[in-house]
């Protein structure tokens, strides 16, 4: 099986919002900084040594329908990294497709909470290269853009998704995504410990110290946005915890 991070990793967002690289506050649309063109920004965290680029279409997330998908598609032509792409992937034609195209992982959050039965279905074709993304607010699993409860339990949910044939889980603290305040581990270390594929942490990354803690609590890699672009640290210095 393709076994992605065999050594930690600092992962810069590309987030997408109307054709624009977007960081938001808690996920809220609303909160956005806009930070330009995607094709500019995957360029530069490449040029600056990022080995993965995380590639979220936010109207898609929102909205159910991949609504920046010439820029992902711009995105991955640019670029000769893995990229690991999520926002509006509801079906597995669409996940096989992008797949097909050249994206390493797809990101699957709704659909695969809503329809576990899909990471199977796409790994049978691509073994390893779903990534099941759990959202958590006050401890427990979110979907639909955050705006939707599910009572699961995170741990218990990447554990399932494992068995369902997940090659990795995105795990994001929604408590804390976008504020530049602080990761919480607790969380992130429980999910971490639940299973035996990669765990990419992200969510609240404000400092260097805060990519060690992830490191250390167990994440396979950190995602890591409004601290990069905001040049709070650099990847370089990032890439060297």
């Amino acid at each position: 099986m393709h076994q992605p991070f065999p050594e930690f990793e600092v992962i810069p967002a590309v987030d997408m919002q109307d054709g624009d690289v977007v960081q938001l506050v808690q996920g809220e649309r609303g909160t956005e900084t806009r930070y330009g063109d995607p094709v500019a920004a995957a360029e530069r965290w490449v040029d600056a040594g990022a080995e993965t680029l995380h590639l979220v279409d936010l109207d898609g997330a929102f909205d159910g329908e991949r609504a920046n998908a010439d820029a992902v598609e711009a995105v991955v032509d640019a670029v000769d990294v893995s990229v690991q792409l999520g926002g509006g992937i509801r079906t597995a034609a669409d996940a096989i497709d992008l797949l097909d195209r050249g994206v390493e992982r797809v990101i699957l959050g709704t659909a695969a909470v809503e329809h576990p039965e899909l990471v199977g279905e796409i790994s049978e074709r691509y073994p390893g290269r779903v990534m099941v993304s759990l959202d958590a607010k006050g401890g427990e699993v979110v979907v639909s853009g955050w705006t939707e409860t599910t009572g699961l339990e995170p741990a218990e949910a990447a554990a399932r998704f494992e068995k369902e044939g997940a090659g990795s889980i995105l795990f994001t603290d929604v408590d804390v995504e976008g504020q530049q305040a602080g990761v919480q581990t607790g969380v992130t270390g429980r999910v971490a410990d639940a299973v035996d594929v990669p765990v990419v942490a992200s969510g609240g990354v404000a400092s260097l110290d805060d990519v060690a803690t992830l490191r250390d609590v167990g994440a396979a890699a950190a995602v890591v946005g409004t601290a990069l672009y905001e040049g709070t640290f650099t990847l370089a210095a990032a890439k060297d915890v």
